[in-house]
């Protein structure tokens, strides 16, 4: 499992046995032409598949490029415009690749079709692998541009469900602003301090702070904390209208304060 980084922040995540590869969410195609290979060449990989969570461009725009160079099938959301042919993809769907069974997990809220790839990595993977495309990220989430809070504290409500050895592969290299965030709404989870800490030595040493974990994200990451009582105090404190009463209410506060947060 290899993050490769592309534009400023984001990161196309690969998956191979040695032999075939697929990747999630590949916005540009060089990166990923680099890490397979020339064709034919000794060590190269062959593009199996192509796995897409949403519609933006960023995720989207090497589709057609890795199609046409390497005949990779694509896989994406039922329900959003993305680069055609592609298998149409919705929840309890599954798919079958590396030896790996992929679940389909609807998660939206960032985009309304957003979708999700759960394996729990049996056999050939030591843990749970998620890849989340911008709904979940370490420490953060992603805006609601087309979605509700109701919609997105719903979606996030399913990841957190999922094992804690979960490995988390977000899109996106946004942690170090993001534990920021999270400090300034619960300074006293001791827990995100010292996560704050590890990442900003991986980050000065050119290093990812991803994958996260699921474990990891419920004990630092504010969204997936809207029920306890710092955040909840968190978002009153913002918002002292009857608005934060509801679950819903709770996460769109501390979402909007996100927004405009610097």
């Amino acid at each position: 499992m290899i993050p490769l980084p592309a534009f400023a922040d984001n990161y196309i995540w690969m998956l191979h046995d040695g032999h075939q590869a697929v990747v999630v969410d590949p916005g540009v195609a060089q990166p990923v032409l680099d890490a397979l290979g020339p064709a034919g060449a000794p060590g190269s990989l062959q593009l199996l598949a192509i796995l897409v969570t949403h519609h933006h461009p960023d995720h989207v725009g090497g589709v057609d490029v890795l199609r046409s160079a390497t005949g990779a099938q694509v896989f994406g959301p039922a329900c959003e415009s993305i680069p055609q042919p592609a298998t149409p993809m919705a929840d309890g769907d599954q798919l079958h690749l590396l030896g790996l069974r992929f679940d389909v997990l609807d998660v939206p809220g960032h985009t309304a079709g957003h979708i999700a790839f759960y394996t729990d990595g049996q056999p050939s993977e030591a843990a749970p692998i998620l890849f989340c495309g911008d709904t979940l990220f370490s420490g953060g989430c992603g805006r609601l541009f087309e979605g509700t809070p109701a919609q997105m504290l719903h979606s996030l409500d399913r990841l957190s469900q999922l094992p804690d050895t979960t490995r988390v592969c977000c899109a996106h290299e946004y942690t170090l602003n993001n534990l920021r965030f999270a400090q300034a709404v619960e300074p006293g989870n001791t827990q995100l301090l010292h996560y704050r800490m590890h990442c900003e030595t991986l980050r000065a040493q050119g290093q990812p702070t991803l994958p996260s974990t699921i474990a990891l994200e419920r004990a630092i990451n504010p969204f997936l904390r809207t029920r306890t009582g710092p955040v909840v105090q968190a978002a009153r404190a913002l918002d002292a209208s009857h608005a934060t009463d509801s679950e819903a209410g709770v996460f769109a506060a501390i979402r909007q304060w996100k927004n405009t947060f610097t």
